[in-house]
């Protein structure tokens, strides 16, 4: 695609969105299965139906800009996915792993923070407010699964592998 206008750019944007949140909602169920905290495991399996119904939000966004999906892969994305992965492979001790679980999830959560608080901030430039909602919402949704994490994280998980 060749990005010549403004609202190019924003619909490159919407593409890299809904390329990173089908990446994510794959390596959220592979990551649900790794963790071994239950509430880590729910609250990465809650992120995965949160990710689909992004990924349906984005959908319909590119619909009605009458722009057919295609084929892309966010690379940011898959290199996050890849390295919390090889992450998980070296990290043994279960508590301790899901340490690195929620840290990689963390860095996760900030780029794609990043990524929605960008598209929507194109989409009010552009004066599409119904995108600009849509966007904002999932925005405050990956907000909330950041919290989540964090206060996981120091409530319980690295608690847990303080002291394994």
């Amino acid at each position: 695609m060749q990005i010549a206008t403004f609202k190019d750019m924003y619909i490159a944007e919407l593409q890299e969105l809904r390329s990173l949140e089908a990446q994510l909602a794959d390596a959220l169920l592979r990551q649900a299965e790794m963790a071994s905290h239950p509430s880590l495991k729910k609250l990465l399996a809650d992120h995965r139906q949160k990710a689909l119904l992004k990924q349906e939000r984005l959908a319909s966004i590119l619909f009605r800009h009458k722009v057919k999906t295609r084929e892309h892969t966010d690379q940011a994305m898959q290199a996050l996915i890849a390295e919390t992965e090889k992450m998980q492979t070296i990290v043994k001790p279960p508590h301790l792993r899901d340490a690195a679980l929620i840290a990689s999830a963390l860095k996760i959560a900030h780029y794609t923070i990043a990524a929605y608080g960008t598209a929507a901030a194109l989409a009010g430039q552009l004066y599409l407010r119904d995108d600009q909602n849509l966007l904002r919402e999932s925005l405050d949704e990956e907000k909330k699964t950041d919290f989540m994490l964090s206060r996981l994280a120091k409530s319980e998980v690295n608690q847990n592998a303080l002291a394994a």
